[in-house]
């Protein structure tokens, strides 16, 4: 990474709050989605069978729409993209909650997935230009924008159902707030001027050539955390509902929850880091996320399966950051194609996640659904010596 003054010019701080309010309004938006899903299901009538391949479809979409992405901020720029893109994620939010029919929803979920990876893969972007530019890590702070947004937007859609406001209502008003709010932020977002070419040296950077092999055990715990963060996301709220005969607004606390710990968790992540090490946190992450998912699967009741999800949160939180960090520490002279390759298993999580969980529901029950995440999270603890920062080289011995 490259190196700059102490000095952080004002235009590079105002770039910086406009991603982290662009991180925090995705935030937002995701969350509304998926704490409505038993809405979604409710209004066009889908069936718990085919709810894993509606939601499967997102993340392959993302992925199409992550790599489309990096062809046009080539020619328009992370910054371009993005103000277009933002906008058009609020706007296919509220087409999910307009249609009545099967085709009408999968296109809007489709175009949403589509515009996500896109989304995803130009904040990103952007955020790794700035990072270049002030010299140190920021990215876990965009990150921590997005888990308060996650928090906003699931304590929105509690009030949307305890109101019974419907989803016509409730998402269109969210996109007639947010797609503003987006256009605002995007007005300050860094450019040419702030970054200089950090972005597309942050980009060619990550597309530099790495070896595969030193990073598949941070691949794995990278996919294993994303498919205990999909499991929570797709199917927290249904599980409350469905499985523990929850009121819809009070089912919407389990995600609120898992996004109050993760934002807490990664509040004071560092400083845990900095105490124990790298390999005992995630552990103990690791450890306390299997612990989330046995209280939820054991749940008497909605406010133990809240609880489950909330400590959930708390271990999930100290893995993927970690990830990301030692990633570059493994290959410190590539740590932005490094943590790019990472990142691709955000997508095979939530690929893999969403399929699993709601194959085993619909064959037996969501008590036993929460199970398979919990033993593929269990499997981060074998990984965890990865994490390890590397052992300084032994000096050279004397000359006799």
């Amino acid at each position: 990474m490259t190196t700059t003054s102490t000095v952080i010019p004002p235009r590079l701080r105002a770039g910086r709050a406009a991603l982290a309010a662009s991180f925090l309004l995705q935030g937002v938006t995701f969350a509304l989605l998926v704490t409505c899903i038993p809405e979604i299901q409710d209004r066009y009538g889908l069936s718990d069978a085919l709810l894993p391949v509606f939601l499967a479809a997102v993340p392959v979409l993302a992925g199409v729409g992550s790599i489309t992405s990096e062809q046009l901020v080539r020619r328009a720029g992370a910054r371009a993209v993005l103000r277009v893109v933002q906008p058009a994620v609020c706007l296919s939010l509220a087409a999910v909650g307009l249609g009545r029919t099967l085709w009408q929803l999968a296109l809007a979920l489709g175009v949403f997935g589509l515009l996500v990876g896109a989304l995803d893969a130009s904040m990103n972007m952007l955020g790794v230009g700035l990072q270049h530019r002030y010299g140190r890590s920021i990215m876990i702070g965009f990150h921590a924008a997005f888990s308060l947004g996650g928090i906003i937007g699931a304590a929105v859609a509690g009030l949307g159902s305890h109101d019974d406001l419907g989803l016509p209502v409730l998402f269109g008003t969210a996109a007639a707030v947010v797609a503003p709010l987006a256009l605002l932020a995007g007005a300050r977002f860094a450019g040419p001027a702030e970054l200089g070419d950090a972005v597309r040296q942050a980009a060619e950077a990550a597309a530099r050539s790495v070896p595969w092999r030193p990073l598949l055990p941070l691949c794995l715990a990278m996919a294993f955390a994303y498919i205990a963060d999909a499991s929570v996301s797709n199917y927290s709220v249904k599980y409350l509902t469905d499985g523990l005969g929850s009121p819809e607004d009070v089912a919407k606390l389990s995600y609120l929850g898992y996004m109050v710990a993760m934002l807490l968790g990664r509040a004071v992540g560092d400083r845990a880091v900095q105490h124990w090490g790298a390999v005992p946190v995630v552990r103990g992450g690791a450890a306390l996320a299997a612990l989330g998912f046995a209280v939820a699967a054991a749940a008497p009741g909605p406010w133990a399966g809240i609880a489950g999800f909330t400590v959930l949160g708390f271990g999930i939180c100290a893995i993927i950051p970690q990830v990301f960090a030692a990633g570059g520490r493994l290959l410190p002279a590539d740590s932005d194609a490094a943590v790019a390759r990472l990142n691709l298993f955000n997508y095979v999580g939530f690929l893999i996640g969403s399929p699993l969980v709601g194959a085993i529901a619909a064959g037996s029950s969501y008590r036993w659904a929460l199970l398979a995440p919990m033993l593929l999270v269990l499997a981060v603890l074998p990984l965890a010596t990865r994490f390890a920062p590397a052992a300084a080289p032994l000096p050279a011995p004397a000359p006799a």
